[in-house]
């Protein structure tokens, strides 16, 4: 219980810290793979901590290293920096001074916290058996993201775990979310070209019309969701771009389909491409009309180590209190953190920062995206108890 009081002290010291770091990324967004001024912001800033060993594993990513006094285990504890490509609508008094680009999915809160943390845990230090690597990585708006380009650098060489958050605009201010297993979806991309023959729309016998035949695409697309599944397993193949024809009295050559797949399960994703492409080239094929398939692997799903998960969930009731506990549902929603989860086991954690009474309700990626300041604490807190429930 003393040593509870004594980090919540520590907390409640660097708060206003936290809070002007994050004030301050999110004045000066940079997107991904041009995060230079935050990597360097973020790198001066650790050295005054002191007692880590800090590094640059790529051109716009820290990592930081903090060893104990006494050998134990190797905890990672991950951070995303890079902001979005919109432009911001918020009128409080840190809004972002870099013309379209914005904080738009609470990355600067992430940095901030982890720095918080980061600093907490140094004054620590002779409390802690093993390692505590901090991780902030660039790009993971952007695929094929930074996580993996982290991993090659050899951030991940010799750590037993990691453990990685992520601020919530969908949950409530005050609540922890965890989830045992799948958490987050893979997100994979597909685009259709179907080549047709085009002509006069008063003559459409003498043409093979590509719009009929996308249309055609695009509805037994779905077949795949509702036939080709087992229906417990959960999929989305959502079609977001049809694009075709120039003028109304044209029949055009060609179509374009694009769109975006989510899933869980590994060996599904894998067999997705076939189902697609296998109804593509029958319907192309039967009206005379040929077609271009590009399918690209995204990011693959995040799921989440259930014996860390585990003692995770522990610290949260721990210290948070059982109340403030919430097992969340897998989302839709993809992660890169799954690149760091393919080497070593790990498991990620949402953090409540809705407040609806002070207007912070719009989703990520919106230009008018906040969240509730005093959400950056309970990061702070989760990962320093979450270090030493796993470490020591």
């Amino acid at each position: 219980m003393s040593q509870t009081i004594f980090i919540q002290d520590l907390i409640e010291d660097v708060k206003d810290e936290v809070i002007g770091w994050r004030r301050y990324l999110h004045m000066y967004p940079e997107l991904s793979f041009q995060e230079e001024k935050t990597a360097q912001f973020v790198y001066e800033t650790l050295q005054t901590f002191g007692d880590l060993e800090i590094s640059r594993p790529t051109k716009t990513s820290v990592m930081a290293r903090l060893i104990g006094q006494q050998p134990g285990k190797v905890i990672a504890l991950r951070a995303d920096m890079d902001a979005l490509p919109i432009e911001e609508e918020n009128d409080f008094d840190f809004v972002s001074q870099n013309p379209g680009a914005m904080h738009a999915c609470g990355h600067d809160g992430h940095t901030a916290m982890l720095l918080g943390a980061a600093k907490i845990l140094t004054q620590l230090k002779d409390h802690i058996k093993g390692e505590v690597r901090f991780l902030f990585q660039h790009a993971e708006e952007l695929p094929p993201g930074g996580a993996q380009e982290m991993v090659k650098a050899g951030v991940l060489d010799g750590v037993d775990m990691i453990i990685g958050t992520h601020l919530m605009s969908t949950l409530p201010l005050g609540k922890i979310g965890l989830s045992y297993g799948p958490m987050m979806a893979g997100a994979d991309t597909f685009n259709i070209t179907v080549v047709g023959k085009g002509g006069h729309a008063s003559q459409p016998e003498l043409t093979i019309d590509p719009i009929a035949i996308g249309t055609q695409v695009v509805t037994n697309l779905q077949h795949i969701v509702s036939r080709y599944r087992d229906a417990q397993e959960t999929l989305v193949i959502s079609v977001t771009k049809f694009q075709a024809g120039s003028a109304i009295n044209v029949i055009p050559s060609s179509v374009s389909i694009g769109g975006s797949v989510r899933s869980f399960n590994p060996e599904l994703r894998g067999k997705i491409p076939t189902f697609i492409e296998r109804i593509v080239k029958g319907i192309t094929e039967a009206h005379g009309a040929t077609y271009e398939f590009n399918y690209q692997f995204g990011y693959a799903p995040t799921i989440n180590d259930e014996e860390i998960t585990r003692l995770m969930d522990e610290a949260v009731c721990e210290v948070f209190g059982e109340e403030r506990r919430e097992i969340m549902k897998p989302i839709m929603g993809s992660e890169d953190f799954s690149a760091y989860q393919k080497v070593v086991p790990g498991s990620y954690i949402l953090l409540g920062a809705r407040n609806e009474e002070r207007g912070i309700m719009y989703p990520h990626h919106h230009p008018k995206f906040d969240f509730d300041e005093q959400a950056l604490q309970d990061g702070v807190k989760l990962f320093v108890h979450g270090t030493f429930k796993i470490v020591n």
